[in-house]
């Protein structure tokens, strides 16, 4: 070991790391270079090393509740006052290692920062920290609708102690009760983990689901006689790592392993948030977010999450049908295809208007409109019903992903209904853009939406003159004030102040009520402003 870091010409790996903005970390004996800040447990990720837990989750704050990921850590000793650090022969500072272990979800990594990821020690803390976690929980895996894809079974079998010497009574609650029509509690298999309370407070900004009680007794419910009710009460179902959340369409009605998984895109709203069809015996059962870090970070509206149900309502048409006596009957595709070809052979295609699906892919959009104009020769096509804008208005506008829309320090202008009714998943990201990010949001609604509480100036128009506000509001930008649309000219100045950054534009009509063409023409006069997108 040398003195001093080594007198040659080469840098020392602190140095050519932090050139690029990290640091180097060793994980079980194997240094990698990840970026400063980072936590360790996603280090030991990076560097394919398991590490169990319960309460971590990428996408929520991390307290530490579990206590399951214990690694141990260790840091180079201080030198004494006067003396320089000494280097081995590789660049690196020797690691002392701590007598105790610390968690991994809440700590971060730091230069020359060693991690032991197994090991006496922390297979010993492990064991303990399981054993606590099951002295309540129940032995109901063969009923439990987690059984086999539950974190809690899997990390026993790994990091258990393989046996358990409580013998007390088990605290009993009553189960499973629901706590809104599509989410059921079971109290007794809840291990604490807070997953389910920090995404009703921190992600859908919904505290209805909370810790009660003290010590023995802390479980996790509702407020008296209060439901759930929340618009995104089914990813709390998602992330739990136990079988204490589950959803009431899914119970009982398949295991993993007689699911057949499809990936897939959301087809309620236009958000295109991405999932995973899960089916068994050619029936739907039940849809998962995935994490699409462009897209909806694996969060679900209730809408998106639960509407499978209606493919296997009672009132869904099952088969072809064709009116004969007046009245409609089943029949088969042959003869169906033969009687709507008899109907349209000798029609005069002016009278012939096709009505599409506006939740329809693309292919199937590109398919009947193919239909439409190539072989039935009509251009008298619709797929919104008169609720959408003019396709050359959309098509003409500077278009930003969601991703640009939520990019730190920029704004946000809002044009349209509330996303917390329409677009869920967007909604979650906005909300996690102003909260965490710095995203100035401004909103230029006749109403208030789910986002005023955090917005940063609500401008609320009278109905039907969101785009003299626009208007106004660019004009604002330039230094010229002045009242509009209800709004005084100083609430519109203030707004024009707070634009920083890249600029993006939710757009949508408030209400099927209004033209499109008062929603177009707040888009034209917001396309004035420099770097904006929609």
């Amino acid at each position: 070991m040398a003195d001093s870091a080594p007198a040659t010409a080469e840098k020392l790996p602190k140095d050519l790391a932090a050139e690029k903005g990290l640091v180097n970390v060793q994980v079980d004996d194997t240094w990698i270079q990840v970026p400063s800040g980072t936590r360790m447990i996603e280090v030991c990720k990076m560097a394919e090393k398991e590490v169990p837990h319960y309460c971590y989750h990428t996408k929520l704050s991390s307290p530490g509740n579990c206590r399951m990921c214990l690694v141990q850590m260790g840091m180079p000793s201080r030198p004494a006052p006067g003396e320089s650090p000494s280097y081995e022969d590789d660049g690196y500072q020797q690691i002392s290692w701590m007598p105790r272990p610390v968690i991994a979800c809440a700590n971060t990594v730091a230069e020359n920062m060693g991690i032991r990821t197994t090991g006496d020690l922390v297979e010993e803390c492990r064991n303990g920290v399981m054993e606590f976690l099951l002295i309540n929980h129940p032995l109901d895996c063969p009923v439990c609708d987690k059984g086999g894809e539950c974190p809690l079974q899997d990390q026993t079998v790994a990091f258990g102690p393989g046996e358990s010497r409580f013998v007390e009574e088990k605290r009993h609650y009553e189960k499973p009760i629901p706590i809104s029509d599509t989410v059921y509690l079971d109290r007794e298999r809840c291990i604490l983990c807070d997953r389910c309370t920090r995404f009703a407070d921190d992600v859908a900004g919904d505290t209805l689901i909370h810790f009660m009680d003290r010590g023995n007794s802390t479980q996790v419910n509702t407020f008296p006689d209060e439901p759930f009710a929340s618009y995104f009460s089914g990813n709390t179902v998602q992330i739990c790592p136990v079988g204490a959340l589950t959803a009431k369409p899914y119970r009982f009605k398949a295991r993993p392993w007689d699911l057949e998984e499809t990936i897939s895109t959301a087809w309620i709203d236009s958000v295109g948030s991405r999932v995973t069809v899960q089916s068994s015996r050619n029936q739907v059962l039940r849809l998962l977010g995935v994490d699409a870090d462009s897209v909806n970070w694996g969060w679900l509206s209730d809408k998106e999450r639960f509407g499978f149900e209606a493919l296997n309502s009672e009132d869904r048409l099952t088969a072809p049908m064709v009116r004969v006596d007046g009245r409609l009957e089943s029949t088969g595709w042959a003869p169906a295809l033969a009687a709507a070809t008899d109907a349209l052979r000798d029609v005069d295609p002016a009278r012939i208007g096709v009505i599409g699906g506006a939740r329809l892919t693309n292919e199937s959009q590109y398919a009947w409109t193919k239909l439409a104009k190539g072989v039935l020769g009509t251009d008298n096509v619709d797929a919104q019903l008169g609720d959408g804008l003019p396709v050359e208005a959309v098509l003409g506008l500077p278009r930003a992903t969601i991703n640009q829309a939520c990019t730190p320090g920029g704004t946000v202008i809002l044009v349209g209904p509330d996303p917390k009714e329409d677009l869920g998943a967007l909604f979650l990201r906005l909300r996690h853009a102003v909260v965490n990010d710095g995203t100035t949001l401004i909103e230029l609604t006749p109403t208030r939406t789910g986002l005023s509480t955090i917005a940063g100036h609500s401008l609320h128009p009278k109905p039907g003159e969101v785009d003299l506000l626009a208007a106004a509001l660019v004009d604002a930008v330039s230094g010229d004030a002045r009242d509009a649309a209800g709004v005084p000219a100083d609430a519109i100045a203030a707004a024009a102040a707070a634009i920083s950054g890249p600029v993006t534009v939710v757009l949508g009509r408030a209400s099927i009520a209004e033209s499109a063409a008062i929603t177009v023409d707040a888009a034209i006069a917001l396309s004035q402003l420099e770097g904006v997108g929609f």
